[in-house]
């Protein structure tokens, strides 16, 4: 099956604490059906330092649920599902309920 969702798109929090914000999905996790969106669900860890990383106050993002996402329609930026539609060459592509426009290239 296809990926609604995948790394790189520009999404909009639906729900919690993060509503309202956009950002670019930097990972999927689908085993866990999570994103990690860019600059949402931010939180604050204090890490002990080690030989990697330097201790301290570290701001990380933290995956959310996918259902609590929504793709950026590409014509106007507000929310909408995603439908497929195969090209005539033969490509299964993902399109914009709401506008009917192409999201992937």
């Amino acid at each position: 099956m296809a990926a609604k969702i995948k790394k790189g798109d520009k999404v909009i929090v639906l729900t919690g604490r993060d509503k309202g914000k956009t950002g670019e999905v930097i990972s999927v996790l689908p085993a866990d059906n999570r994103v990690l969106v860019r600059g949402v669900n931010v939180v604050r860890r204090h890490t002990r330092q080690s030989a990697q990383s330097e201790g301290g106050i570290i701001s990380k993002e933290l995956p959310i649920h996918v259902s609590n996402v929504a793709i950026a329609d590409p014509k106007d930026g507000k929310a909408t599902r995603v439908g497929f539609k195969t090209t005539d060459e033969g490509r299964k592509v993902r399109i914009a309920k709401r506008s009917g426009d192409l999201i992937d290239g």
